[in-house]
């Protein structure tokens, strides 16, 4: 899991990370319901996560775990970091996969489930592509 991600690719983000200044980042997840969820972290503390990851109280996460299993543990995906402009360049996030352990995927983690299915949907022949659809409006400015 944390042996995926290269060497390379951890410095691409920690060198990102120190030369934009960025103070905070947001460890992020999804619970089974599909509610965001994040652990904030310090700058200081990312080589960390990047390394060893990082444990959380499972329990407190709907549908996540009971409180006797409670401990989880987040897996950064370090293709999905991403400064947060709205945030004057103080914080960025990183999505991250949930597992039981460091060797254990959380099979209840939405993420988890997805790649799965698109891993099935390959096999059978299928191919998922996405995009955003832009909608606006243009009103006529005057009175009444």
């Amino acid at each position: 899991m944390l042996d995926q991600i290269s060497e390379g690719e951890k410095q691409r983000v920690l060198d990102d990370v120190k030369e934009k200044g960025i103070q905070f980042i947001d460890l992020e997840f999804v619970d089974v319901l599909g509610n965001p969820k994040m652990c904030e972290i310090t700058s200081k503390m990312l080589e960390h996560a990047l390394e060893e990851g990082l444990w959380f109280d499972g329990s407190s996460i709907e549908g996540f775990a009971r409180i006797f299993e409670s401990d989880m543990f987040l897996v950064p995906d370090t293709k999905t970091y991403a400064p947060l402009p709205w945030t004057g360049g103080k914080v960025a996030r990183i999505i991250c996969d949930v597992h039981h352990d460091e060797k254990t995927v959380f099979e209840g983690d939405p993420r988890y489930v997805l790649k799965k299915q698109l891993e099935k949907a390959k096999e059978m022949g299928f191919e998922l592509k996405v995009g955003p659809e832009l909608e606006f409006f243009v009103f006529k400015a005057g009175n009444g």
